[in-house]
């Protein structure tokens, strides 16, 4: 009389640490980073850690229900038994009375069940979202430096694929308590009618399970191979499609396609060996289950055969004990499964754990004005500031550098001197290793998150829009601002002129990423996006690289604009960027080497005019042809 489990919802298809950097003595002002999960031992111990605090006392009431309809399953085997026996004897009577404790437990079983259907969906349904809101809180606390991390590139999997696959533990609940209750159950029955009966199936059960376990990892091997080769081979199929234009302009369609072809290949043969390696893992389980049966069929035709019991008594018994054995199969798969739900819940408990960057709840009294203010204010400094990413070599040491308030300061130096890390530092992206940020005099690290990114604007030369109109996406920098500072900004960004050409002007989407848009216009798009801001400290990394010259001269006249009475620190290797600055810095090696006005350090003859003398030479290469060729 077996029962429908309830339902399953299907399993759906498939942390770098941030630098907290905390200077001596100022733990306690900024507080202590709390994590997300907690770290649990073992991995059962990962998927208690994310169970909603206020959903543990229903989880308790859902593990007692599935408890129960385990046991009332057991029972509805065990109580069989008599009804069986005495119909095989003719005896109708008997069986009716027995069939009303057999009829109440699975009475029992089916409004369990129904139960069970309704607070698994509300349960599974309440754990994702609650996952989903400490996700996205957990999102922005993090340290931005974080997103340049390697874990940051996973996030998307963990959200469609690890959230639903943890929310999902709650449907695997039921086959897991059914696997091992109502086999103790019918143990249990089946001990008390015969206890030599029940000890062949507690014997044979062991040997099923070893059998069964072993399959299952043969199995898993080949199918981990093929899916494997089966990653590789669409890995290739997407960057064939992508490389296209490159291979035909190229004329090397079939030298492109080599790869593909191999990955394909080596896709077949491993498809191949999991259809022939999987047969005998499948094989061995099957062939394990069906000895299990046979032993404890022939134990009860040795008791029949000896008299020691009846046959109307032992063919209802052999079927108890068949049935004892029979779940033990869906104890290895959902096994599988649950270690499948550990893992995601280990990775989503690994993001939540990251820790925050440590910051007060509020700003110091002594903050001073905004930075850059033409009434006072300090401006920005780094003093004695190293710094290095996570795994790898230092980039900065020990670097001294000021930024004077309402001054345009250009940040000049080789590739890979640390110009860009500079800028993220005093956006407090990553906290320093040693030495102090300061805004205003005011370590950064003093400053609440919010409060620090309402003072400064940023413009790196990678440029991300949101797929939004170019209004929204330029009154991002400012949800408060008027339709007419929307426009003001766009206009001293030379953005008007973009909105002109497009079909639907304001109202148009750039796409996700601004993709619909060159690179000089998103540049543009999100200049206007930092005047719009109207932040006091504004830092600029390349940010006219992209444009072409005549918007690049209206975009220098709008930040020369933006920077009367404002903090701006420029990264740029275009010569007139650098020369119409107020002052300039030259980094190298982690250090700034020169510091100074662009005629003053021209006339020391060191490295920034090494640096001007190379770049001015580049600037004046030009193609043309060469008068020895005849």
């Amino acid at each position: 009389m077996k029962k429908t489990p309830p339902p399953q919802a299907p399993a759906p298809e498939a942390a770098a640490e941030a630098d907290a950097g905390a200077r001596p003595g100022a733990g306690a002002a900024r507080g202590a980073a709390k994590p997300g999960a907690g770290t649990a031992s073992g991995a059962g111990g990962a998927l208690r850690a994310l169970v909603p605090e206020g959903e543990r006392r229903a989880w308790g009431r859902y593990l007692l229900a599935v408890a129960v309809y385990a046991v009332s399953e057991g029972a509805a085997y065990g109580l069989f038994v008599p009804v069986l026996s005495n119909l095989l004897r003719d005896r109708v009577g008997a069986a009716g009375w027995w069939l009303l404790p057999l009829a109440l437990t699975a009475a029992v079983g089916w409004l369990v069940h129904y139960a069970l259907g309704l607070r698994a969906l509300r349960l599974s349904s309440a754990w994702r979202r609650d996952l989903y809101a400490r996700i996205g809180d957990q999102l922005l606390r993090l340290p931005l430096g974080w997103f340049d991390s390697p874990s940051a590139e996973r996030v998307p999997q963990l959200i469609t694929g690890d959230v639903a696959r943890t929310a999902n533990t709650v449907f695997l609940v039921p086959p897991l308590f059914s696997a091992v209750l109502t086999p103790a159950t019918v143990a249990v029955f089946l001990l008390c009618y015969d206890w030599r009966l029940g000890l062949a199936a507690l014997i044979a059960a062991p040997v099923v399970l070893v059998a069964l376990t072993l399959g299952r990892r043969i199995t898993e091997r080949t199918e981990a191979a093929h899916h494997s080769a089966a990653a590789e081979a669409g890995s290739r199929l997407v960057e064939f499609a992508a490389a296209q234009p490159t291979l035909r302009a190229a004329g090397q369609s079939a030298v492109g396609r080599r790869a593909l072809d191999t990955a394909l290949a080596d896709q077949h043969r491993a498809a191949r060996r999991e259809v022939a390696g999987s047969l005998p893992g499948r094989y061995l389980g099957q062939l394990g289950v069906q000895l299990a049966f046979t032993a404890v069929l022939l134990t009860g035709l040795a008791l029949t055969s000896g008299h020691h019991l009846g046959s109307t008594r032992m063919i209802p018994l052999a079927v108890l004990g068949i049935s004892l054995l029979r779940p033990l199969e869906s104890l290895i798969t959902a096994g599988t499964a649950l270690r499948a739900c550990q893992a995601s819940a280990g990775r989503v408990g690994a993001l939540l754990d990251v820790p925050p960057l440590p910051e007060p709840a509020t700003a110091p009294p002594a903050a001073g004005p905004p930075a850059g203010a033409a009434t006072g204010g300090r401006g920005v400094e780094l003093v004695g500031v190293h710094f290095g990413y996570p795994g790898r070599p230092p980039v900065l040491r020990g670097v001294d550098l000021t930024v004077p308030a309402g001054r345009t300061t250009a940040l000049v130096g080789p590739s890979g001197a640390g110009k860009t890390t500079v800028t993220k530092l005093i956006a407090r992206f990553h906290d320093v290793t040693s030495g102090a940020v300061l805004l205003d005099g005011t370590d950064v690290r003093d400053l609440p998150g919010r409060d620090l990114l309402d003072r400064v604007a940023i413009v790196f030369q990678d440029v991300h829009l949101l797929d939004a109109t170019i209004e929204e996406n330029i009154r991002f920098g400012n949800p408060d601002a008027t339709d007419d500072q929307v426009r003001d900004a766009a206009r001293r960004a030379r953005v008007d002129g973009i909105v002109d050409r497009l079909p639907d002007g304001w109202d148009t989407r750039v796409g996700e990423g601004g993709r619909l848009l060159s690179g000089g216009e998103r540049q543009r798009v999100a200049i206007a996006r930092a005047l719009c801001k109207d932040a006091p400290v504004v830092l600029l990394d390349e940010a006219t690289a992209a444009l072409d010259p005549e918007n690049e001269a209206a975009v220098h006249a709008a930040l020369a604009e933006l920077a009367a009475d404002r903090t701006v620190l420029v990264i740029a290797h275009r010569l007139d960027t650098i020369a119409a600055a107020d002052h300039i810095a030259v980094l190298d090696d982690g250090r700034v080497v020169e510091a100074g006005r662009h005629t003053e350090l021209l006339a020391a003859g060191g490295r920034y005019a090494a640096f001007w003398a190379e770049r001015t030479r580049a600037h004046g290469w030009r193609l043309g042809e060469d008068p020895t060729r005849p």
